[in-house]
């Protein structure tokens, strides 16, 4: 393992060192920022606005459904980074496969920043799991399911931009604050949607451990069948303590991730039944580490929160309250019709 991992540093640092030898970006009126992930390119994309195609370019990394913790950068996506200005990424070990790449880039004076900082510094980070051998007290990475931490994270975005790109500080300062009221109206609509279901009943159980975040907004009790991270698959011993649990609780539904395969949670179902329990599973898959495809409601992380909310609450039989008027994207009307 140790082998490998250093093996893989060499051929990032080899990698970085052609790309600079293949490559002449100069420092011009166009800010190159890459992001990582789906939910940091949605956050830097608004908060730029019209300045994206302009004088702001943004290079995302990962696209709809892709697992961060499982994803390894390619040859294109190191060429890109190399050529950025700015860095931004998830943090807290949520690209599992990336920390060589952000050192090898600090080590090159390329700005790199965690979307995550800010949460972690205001104490709002979730710790002590596991999740390997050599890590054995970390965060969760999931920090953005609680939208008063996307809040946070907004700020913190919007501090860097307009370090590096002070010309347009007013631009990105005004957007931010737009957004953050945006976050306010999503965050008071899931809590009155969330205790529609009785608080006794609110138990959610999803493929792996990525809704602690979400559990402590809203007032749930969370349980994954994996860890905070999809790296370790779940064995026969965690299948059966999660049926167990779904029996002992009585539990109705579960979930699939959209990023996550769906065997292992059939296979918590399979074992449910084997005890004489009964449960169903959810009638969508959750958004988890990714978000939805592009120009989808659920392709934004406002759509995504909302339609994990009406997921849960129409596969638990509980109605959706109404759509607060200025919160957009405007949410779809098929959202509100369950599937047969």
């Amino acid at each position: 393992m140790r082998k490998s991992r250093r093996l893989f540093l060499l051929w990032v640092v080899l990698a970085l060192a052609f790309a600079a030898m293949g490559t002449t970006f100069a420092q011009d009126d166009v800010l190159n920022i890459v992001t990582t992930t789906t939910q940091a390119t949605d956050l830097v994309t608004i908060l730029a606005g019209d300045l994206v195609g302009e004088s702001v370019q943004i290079t995302g990394l990962m696209g709809a459904g892709v697992d961060p913790h499982l994803y390894k950068p390619t040859e294109s996506d190191i060429a890109a980074m190399n050529a950025a200005d700015l860095v931004i990424y998830s943090g807290l070990h949520l690209e599992g496969q990336f920390d060589e790449v952000f050192q090898a880039l600090g080590q090159r004076n390329i700005r790199t920043y965690a979307v995550s900082d800010p949460v972690k510094d205001a104490g709002f980070i979730i710790g002590g799991f596991r999740l390997s051998e050599e890590l054995t007290d970390v965060d969760d990475p999931h920090f953005w399911f609680d939208p008063r931490n996307w809040q946070l994270t907004t700020e913190g975005v919007l501090e860097v931009l307009a370090e590096v790109d002070p010309d347009h500080a007013a631009v990105y300062q005004a957007n931010a604050e737009a957004y953050i009221a945006q976050l306010d109206l999503l965050y008071n609509w899931g809590v009155e949607a969330m205790s529609e279901v009785p608080e006794e009943q609110r138990v959610l159980v999803t493929s792996h451990d990525a809704f602690q975040y979400f559990g402590a907004a809203f007032g749930w009790e969370v349980r994954g069948l994996q860890g905070i991270s999809t790296v370790a698959e779940a064995g026969v011993a965690d299948v059966q303590d999660i049926a167990s649990f779904v029996v002992e609780r009585d539990i109705p539904v579960m979930f699939v991730e959209s990023s996550v395969p769906p065997d292992a949670i059939e296979a918590v179902q399979e074992a449910v039944n084997a005890e004489g329990g009964e449960v169903g599973l959810g009638i969508r898959s959750l958004y988890s580490d990714a978000m939805g495809a592009p120009e989808t409601f659920g392709g934004t992380y406002i759509g995504m929160i909302a339609e994990n909310v009406i997921t849960i609450l129409q596969s638990f039989g509980y109605e959706v309250p109404a759509w607060p008027e200025d919160l957009e994207p405007v949410l779809p009307a098929d959202l509100l019709e369950l599937e047969s």
